[in-house]
């Protein structure tokens, strides 16, 4: 791999922070609930890629996408949140 490929690579990361943790929260209760990333943006009316870049905390969504993609995963929006400051280094418990 060369050099500015690595470099395009590392560009895209997104650091730990709420974005990832909120993918990481999401990706989860959408595999708890065995629905595919592509079943979740049609029945939501999501383009796909959007699902895949909030799962890798590179796009936020707005509260009304947290609501559209709960009433999708058959969950309340608060349980999303709940998941994700689980994952948040500021509310981890010791």
């Amino acid at each position: 791999m060369g050099q500015s490929r690595r470099k395009q690579i590392k560009q895209i990361r997104q650091p730990a922070g709420p974005n990832k943790a909120f993918g990481k929260a999401l990706r989860q209760v959408r595999k708890s609930r065995n629905i595919s990333q592509e079943t979740l943006a049609l029945e939501g009316d999501f383009d796909r890629t959007y699902i895949s870049l909030m799962e890798r905390g590179l796009r936020s969504p707005t509260i009304r996408t947290v609501v559209r993609l709960a009433e999708v995963l058959d969950v309340r929006p608060s349980e999303i949140v709940q998941e994700m400051e689980v994952l948040l280094p500021k509310w981890k418990r010791t």
